[in-house]
């Protein structure tokens, strides 16, 4: 099974790039989705964050996310550590999940933070997306309705693109031009030519 590692900042456009993918067969596992349902869904997984942030932290049976995420995104230490306590649970449904599309030229795990998180590891090849900081800004507080602060907060926890640009394998720039699909085509072609080597 030949994996790949899909990533980007916030605002980057990965989950546009990771549909392309899609299109052209390629199954795509969205790991920050299923990191929701976990927490949303997981009876010890509730329990761990309830001891940590209160049983308030779940309101009508479904876990407050904004409420969550104001806490721990302003505390690198608790931010660690719900993502060490969900990250294994994601890759275990990874796993499953792959053996379910094998026979698929390559598998793609799509995720925020791969580099941060050490998950990178795990995969064959990267891609990483990038754009430069202020189209990000503008996508995701068009997006989300934010205001500059809170963005810039959600910034402040992801590595920049220098960073995670030399850990990966492929890099797709994505601002908006014309060039995103022949780029997405051509690192689908090299990247079936690489499992038949394998």
């Amino acid at each position: 099974m030949y994996t790949v590692g899909l990533t980007g900042g916030i605002g980057s456009g990965k989950s546009l790039v990771a549909s392309i993918f899609t299109h052209l067969g390629i199954p795509v596992f969205n790991a920050d989705s299923e990191s929701k349902v976990i927490m949303a869904k997981d009876s010890q997984i509730r329990e761990q964050l309830e001891e940590w942030f209160g049983n308030n932290i779940y309101v009508d049976n479904k876990l407050d996310r904004a409420k969550l995420a104001g806490i721990i995104f302003n505390n690198p230490e608790m931010l660690a550590k719900v993502n060490n306590l969900i990250h294994p649970m994601v890759m275990d449904r990874f796993i499953a999940w792959g053996m379910e599309n094998q026979g698929k030229p390559y598998l793609i795990h799509e995720a925020a933070i791969l580099f941060e998180s050490g998950l990178y590891k795990h995969f064959d090849v990267t891609i990483l997306v990038t754009a430069s900081e202020r189209i990000r800004k503008e996508r995701v507080m068009k997006r989300d309705k934010s205001d500059e602060t809170s963005v810039n907060l959600r910034m402040q926890n992801q590595w920049p693109d220098e960073r995670k640009s030399v850990l990966a394998s492929y890099i797709i720039v994505n601002e908006g031009d014309d060039l995103l699909i022949p780029r997405i085509i051509d690192i689908h072609n090299k990247l079936i030519g690489n499992t038949l080597l394998k």
